[in-house]
């Protein structure tokens, strides 16, 4: 039998997709399980407009009213001091998000699981070398399941408190529920949704392909040098083959993003240079999140996006940025561009005193390009190292 461990999440309970309805909603701690957070601030979006924010009560529930449409045109949006902010898209009606507490380690992350009635089990794993973290083998090497449930909703949350350099990590989800069906439907039909956040922020999200037939959610690897491969794809396993390591087909996600999108992203870029020159830090910061969303494989707005973080002092997302640069560095100064990452990764390991981390993204700058600046940065932690 499975057995869930004591942690915190946030469940959302809301009205059917009518307009004018109300939409009802719960919010738990995602330290201990059942916890209720009272003054959880909640509100819904639409079309640029949002609602009145409600505050949660001391059950942690709170009423939205108004006439809401539970469609993917509707944002939910939750804050509360010391979790990060979540942001998802609708339809959100009967489901269960989790509120994931600020992360402190650099180089950790959490990826939280919630999905709606049916199945009633799902199951995260994270699979790398020498581990397979899920229900039957919660804690790993620097990584644990913190939660796994068994009755619809979840939250399942694994939290990855330090990356090993090197390694390669392997995070799926699996229809526990349909472990002898491979075949189902079921899996995809879920209106499941994969959250992935480091330090204060939620980086990413997932949702889950739709009318597909498969047991296994395919969702993403993270490369040896830290770099998230979106795969994103659903396939069938015998549930003997589950965790193998190299059994499935990690190839990277197609993203098709118009010509359209590609020159709204363009433009909302320019917008963020141009708050950037204006010193307007969070201005800018806005403008290159929103032409990610546009398009999610603009490699300059991810490294925009990665000075920003920088300027505010958020270490953890601005590595993720700038390994999202990385991964999609194209054009001309491809080189420069993924060598100019590196270092800036490099660096922010060094001024937090990981010189072992920090000398091998200075040694992975300069394989793209020679730069005494790289020399003397390499020559710099390597004494560092000996002290």
């Amino acid at each position: 039998m499975k057995i869930k461990l004591v942690t915190s999440f946030l469940i959302l309970t809301l009205t059917s997709n009518v307009i004018g309805q109300n939409i009802s909603i719960q919010v738990l701690s995602a330290v201990e399980k059942d916890k209720v957070l009272d003054n959880a601030e909640v509100m819904i979006q639409r079309n640029g407009e949002s609602s009145a924010k409600k505050l949660t009560n001391s059950q942690g529930k709170t009423v939205l009213n108004g006439g809401f449409q539970d469609d993917s045109n509707t944002l939910l949006i939750i804050k509360k001091d010391n979790y990060s902010s979540l942001v998802v898209k609708c339809p959100c009606n009967d489901l269960t998000y989790a509120l994931s507490p600020v992360m402190k380690n650099l180089d950790g992350m959490r990826i939280v699981l919630n999905w709606g009635r049916y199945p009633e089990d799902l199951d995260s794993h994270l699979s790398f070398p020498g581990n397979h973290i899920y229900f039957q083998h919660k804690k790993g090497s620097s990584a644990n399941l913190d939660v796994d449930d068994t009755d619809s909703y979840g939250p399942e949350t694994i939290t990855i408190d330090n990356k090993k350099f090197g390694q390669t990590y392997h995070y799926f989800v699996h229809d526990y529920s349909n472990r002898d069906n491979p075949n189902s439907s079921k899996l995809s039909n879920s209106d499941a949704k994969v959250f992935v956040y480091v330090g204060q922020s939620l980086v990413k999200t997932y949702y889950i392909p739709k009318n597909r037939k498969g047991n296994i959610w395919n969702l993403f690897k993270i490369n040896d040098n830290g770099e998230i491969v979106d795969i994103n794809n659903i396939i069938s396993k015998t549930r003997q083959d589950i965790g193998i390591q190299n059994s499935y087909d990690d190839r990277e996600e197609e993203v098709y993003v118009s010509s359209d999108d590609r020159k709204k992203a363009l433009a909302l870029n320019q917008k963020g240079d141009l708050a950037y020159q204006n010193k307007d830090i969070d201005g800018a910061l806005s403008y290159y999140k929103q032409a990610i969303e546009y398009n999610p494989v603009f490699g300059q707005a991810y490294g925009n996006l990665g000075l920003m973080y920088i300027k505010k002092g958020y270490k953890a997302e601005a590595i993720y940025s700038n390994r999202k640069a990385i991964t999609y560095a194209t054009g001309n100064s491809i080189n420069t561009t993924k060598a100019s990452a590196y270092y800036n990764i490099a660096k922010i390991f060094e001024n937090d005193n990981d010189f072992e981390e920090a000398l091998n993204y200075y040694k992975l700058a300069k394989e793209f390009k020679e730069n005494t600046v790289y020399d003397n940065a390499i020559i710099r932690v390597k004494n560092k190292i000996r002290e």
